[in-house]
């Protein structure tokens, strides 16, 4: 019975001691923690203070070398690191103090003025020079080469005329920077002969290799004839982008002794405004599934003045004809003020009858005035009776169903 009294004696004794020694050990740690300076991430943290001994924004790289390490040390102020914590307040926050921080030597003379002049410094004489003759290029305006050959046929009594090529053309597609170009050609001053190449998709030189021979000119007549070639880029949502123009008067130009090879420069197309009433654009489209014509008044330019001030205020009236006999009308909205109208609406009719045999469209540009009766400032038929532009459009639309097609036309007189 004595051995397990004593067994226990120990234990209790034992625990009582392990305890205490457990209790003295904390209550070290706790003293030495409360005499130790807070960590610096917590300083940082607490005050916002930068504290650390290398900069947070540079990162330490791999294999750096530990001289300009130790270099940077050196060079570091040792006061910009030290807090002095006893100055604390119960809070923990610092005293508000007016010492100046030392900063380094390179921000204080990095001045603003510094900083424009190391920008300016930044452009490179040879960007300059760069952009110096691409505004130079820009200036020049260079629409390309035409070449083409011109020859003169005995036998047949005809004027052979071979377009070969274009090279260095402009891209008129900002998105795919290129061209979709093609030539028309048109023997002045009669305006007789008129042909056109075919379209190239996405050229900038393109490569035609035309004949057209053109029969009936006795040769006495060539010296008198000018040929016009016009270079423009299709466009199948809108009118056609006009490239630019080569005019070749035959005067003094001898096709007696065979084939003349020729190359021309292509020049900016010479713009000249209508001198008359107007010009409208429309666009038409016939379904021959639905059996309908969609109409689209898009712009009008170069109006007249009508008005006491100068100024239009023009609209479109659209009629359509079946067999002479009007069937169907529409209109726009009125554009005040303006000779460069943009109305951009669509009409959409229904035709009686299969085809557009007997079917004619009328668009009438009107001046609306308030006080007395709108003056009609031009007029424009299309149909297949039409003459000039308004026959070949409604000719396209005929050929080219389920197709929109637009084009530019000069208004008659009312």
């Amino acid at each position: 019975d004595e051995i397990p009294t004593v067994v226990g004696i120990f234990s209790a004794f034992g625990l009582v001691f392990s305890v205490s020694l457990f209790a003295w050990i904390c209550c070290q740690r706790k003293s030495s923690k409360s005499n130790k300076t807070p960590p610096y991430k917590f300083v940082h943290v607490l005050k916002g203070v930068d504290i650390y001994p290398e900069n947070l924004n540079s990162k330490k790289k791999f294999g750096a070398d530990d001289k300009s390490e130790a270099k940077n040390k050196s060079t570091m102020p040792k006061n910009s690191l030290h807090l002095d914590l006893e100055k604390r307040d119960l809070n923990g926050n610092f005293p508000k103090t007016t010492t100046k921080m030392q900063g380094s030597p390179d921000l204080e003379n990095s001045s603003p003025k510094h900083f424009a002049e190391r920008k300016k410094d930044s452009v490179s004489p040879d960007s300059l020079k760069s952009i110096t003759s691409l505004s130079s290029e820009d200036k020049q305006d260079k629409l390309g080469t035409l070449f083409f050959s011109l020859e003169y046929n005995f036998e047949k009594k005809a004027f052979v005329v071979n377009i070969k090529e274009a090279r260095g053309l402009p891209a008129m597609d900002e998105q795919s920077m290129t061209s979709d170009p093609y030539i028309k050609m048109t023997i002045l001053p009669e305006k007789k002969h008129k042909v056109k190449t075919r379209v190239l998709r996405k050229t900038l030189d393109p490569a035609f290799d035309e004949t057209f021979t053109f029969y009936g000119i006795p040769y006495s007549q060539i010296q008198d004839l000018t040929l016009h070639f016009m270079v423009l880029s299709f466009d199948r949502f809108s009118r056609d982008d006009v490239i630019g123009e080569v005019l070749i008067p035959l005067a003094g130009i001898e096709l007696s002794e065979g084939r003349l090879l020729m190359d021309r420069e292509i020049i900016k197309r010479n713009v000249r405004k209508s001198s008359g009433r107007g010009e409208l654009l429309v666009s038409l489209c016939y379904q021959s599934t639905t059996n309908t014509l969609t109409v689209v008044v898009l712009k009008a330019r170069h109006l007249p003045k009508s008005d006491v001030s100068g100024l239009s205020d023009p609209y479109v009236k659209v009629n359509l004809y079946h067999a002479k006999k009007r069937i169907s009308k529409k209109k726009t909205h009125v554009k005040k003020c303006t000779p460069n109208a943009v109305f951009n609406e669509l009409f959409v009719f229904d035709i009686p009858c299969e085809g557009l045999d007997d079917i004619s469209i009328e668009f009438l540009v009107l001046d609306s005035d308030r006080g007395s009766r709108n003056e009609v400032i031009g007029r424009l038929t299309l149909g297949s009776s039409a003459e000039g532009t308004g026959g070949e459009h409604w000719k396209e639309i005929c050929e080219y169903p389920r197709r929109q097609i637009a084009k530019w036309h000069m208004l008659c007189d009312g």
